[in-house]
């Protein structure tokens, strides 16, 4: 952002600030929802600092500002945040809070640090309250200090909901409720805060947040009946009248707290702490909330046999526009004409686009050429992106949301003749992806145990890679969603989720060399039961993607009788599923890309 337009918001957040006596503030990059996608309304931390990452947390003192974000947004950092007066922090452990210590030790006892209650869970708010206690700091609550200084904010948006047919869920909403009420215990309610949870609770999806079809709300569930806190103008009859069967009744979306508070002294409420704000816990007393973690998360991550169903349909809808992407990109090239990164992704969408229940991208697609590939989370810009030539290495991490399910593939693309250090590298990642993606374990296992199994090759060349290998995946939902995630980190409690039978993760191996090239692998699979007997049920990955995997990086040499037999009867499939629905000339693309390796 231009450096004076900066300033001025940075020396109007300070003024604020000095005004309420704070000595810091916290700003994080959640909304009330504690959603990871949030609508413009709540991008407090982007319009602040002008880093337009998906995770970051901005810390702002009378003397320092600092970004803190994780090894994923290092380089887009760096660019977005110059002349911003903020200095990037480069977090050693991904999504730990490391500002909580680095305030402790530049702020004397007796600071104030403010922050905003409707943004912090509440399992927040209880750690930096305990973190900031022995250092004799205190956590202030100051809710309205950004809404004070700025101008032009973004109204809350006001797309409609509509229901999601049966036949595509899966499983009525009435069903679902019931599901949950059982997990309940004695509570008289379960108050649902995440907007995904919500979705799939009610079959109901939206258009409130980019790339994630939800609707900003809040749900109630009773033992009998359940209230939905939503802009009453996003609620149809067509869709009051679906909700009525379920017993769920429509209120305004600002009207949550009141009701809450008319609870005093009459029932116990259920909450996630991790999805209840700071805020709306401070509405009731404390015996009146019983933790029950997320109850939602659990049953959603379980496909069931619609889905599975309809989520192959979606792959194959997928899979034909990244093969169309893929021949117009070669042919574009072959023809010297010239093509960015941007250009790259806007065809993309298109060829979506022109799929039958098509609904939106997942997320924005991640477009990189040579070391901008090297970029985890790189956002091609149409002012800036770079000019692709036919030569090096392509990243292209992309996502569909279709009727029947979300998608989301990364494939790597030699666009000409490329080094054995290259080569080196893919085949290391493909090794990894291959051995995730082959492994047979027993029930219970967790995506921490797994995630080794990706890296493997690349540490016994003394090589890594800074993010997770696998998120859970929603269905025409989320592109990120737990309970379960395939992590290296000890301490994530999604990493020490087991991996269940029906649960759709990723599997996404991969190596950045900054300033040259970035290289990863990634398809969507199902976990499946593999064999059950005396010592139990073991389970499995079966791949869920379809379309190929680059072999021209591949140094034939390095790969396992084993791992060549996977690859090739991968891409068998991939030619069985697709082929019937392409014209010759695809076809005969699609046979040359599925090619067995000798």
């Amino acid at each position: 952002m231009p450096e004076n337009i900066s300033a001025s918001k940075l020396s109007r957040f300070r003024e604020a600030m000095a005004g309420l006596g704070l000595q810091a503030y916290i700003v994080p990059s959640q909304d009330p929802h504690q959603s990871e996608y949030v609508a413009p309304h709540w991008q407090t931390r982007s319009w602040l600092t002008g880093f337009t990452g998906s995770a970051g947390t901005a810390v702002v003192t009378d003397s320092h500002a600092g970004l803190w974000t994780d090894s994923r947004y290092f380089l887009q950092a760096e660019q977005e945040l110059t002349g911003s007066g903020f200095s990037l922090e480069k977090l050693k452990v991904p999504h730990t809070p490391e500002y909580l210590s680095w305030l402790a030790g530049h702020l004397p006892a007796g600071s104030r640090i403010g922050a905003d209650s409707r943004l912090l869970s509440l399992g927040q708010a209880r750690a930096m309250r305990r973190f900031f206690e022995p250092h004799g700091l205190e956590l202030a609550f100051e809710d309205g200090l950004v809404d004070k200084i700025w101008a032009g904010r973004p109204p809350l948006p006001k797309e409609p909901a509509r229901l999601l047919a049966e036949d595509l869920a899966g499983q009525p909403a009435r069903e679902k409720l019931d599901a949950i009420r059982q997990q309940m215990g004695g509570v008289d309610y379960y108050l649902v805060t995440a907007l995904d949870e919500i979705a799939w609770a009610l079959n109901i999806r939206g258009q409130d947040v980019d790339y994630n079809p939800v609707v900003i709300s809040y749900l109630v569930i009773g033992q009998r009946s359940a209230h939905w806190f939503v802009d009453p103008g996003k609620v149809d009859a067509t869709v009051e009248a679906g909700l009525s069967k379920s017993d769920v009744s429509v209120h305004p979306y600002e009207e949550l707290a009141g009701w809450l508070l008319e609870l005093e002294g009459k029932a116990r409420v259920g909450y996630d702490a991790g999805g209840l704000t700071a805020f709306l816990y401070g509405l009731l007393p404390a015996e009146q909330w019983a933790s029950l973690g997320s109850l939602v998360a659990p049953l959603k991550a379980i496909r069931n046999p619609a889905e599975r169903a309809n989520l192959k349909k979606a792959m194959r809808k997928d899979g034909v526009a990244l093969l169309r992407l893929a021949r117009w990109l070669e042919h574009t090239l072959a023809e010297g004409e010239e093509v960015t990164e941007f250009e790259v992704g806007q065809k993309l969408t298109a060829f979506r686009a022109a799929q039958p229940g098509y609904q939106g991208d997942s997320f924005g697609a991640i477009v990189g050429y040579q070391g901008n590939g090297a970029i985890v989370h790189y956002s091609a810009k149409a002012e800036t992106a770079a000019a692709i030539r036919p030569e090096g290495v392509l990243l292209l991490d992309s996502g569909g949301q279709y009727l029947e399910g979300t998608t989301d593939i990364t494939r790597t693309f030699a666009l000409g003749p490329v080094s054995g250090e290259v080569k080196d590298r893919y085949t290391r990642v493909l090794k990894g992806y291959i051995g995730l993606a082959r492994a047979v374990f027993p029930e219970g296992t967790t995506g921490v145990q797994l995630d080794i199994l990706a890296r493997q090759h690349l540490w016994a060349a003394g090589l890594n890679y800074g993010h997770g290998t696998g998120h859970g995946v929603g269905h025409f939902l989320n592109v990120h969603e737990g309970p379960q995630s395939i992590t290296p980190n000890p301490r994530s409690p999604k990493g020490q989720q087991p991996i269940q039978e029906g649960m759709l993760q990723s599997n996404e191996p991969g190596y950045y060399e900054p300033g040259a090239f970035g290289i990863r692998i990634e398809n969507l699979e199902l976990c499946v039961l593999r064999q059950e007997g005396s010592h139990g049920r073991f389970l499995g990955f079966e791949p869920q993607t379809l379309f190929p995997i680059a072999t021209d990086l591949v140094d034939r040499e390095m790969l396992a009788p084993e791992e060549v037999a996977w690859l090739n009867e991968y891409h068998a499939r991939v030619f069985q599923e697709l082929a019937p629905l392409l014209n010759e000339e695809e076809q005969h693309w699609l046979k040359l890309a599925c090619r067995p390796l000798a």
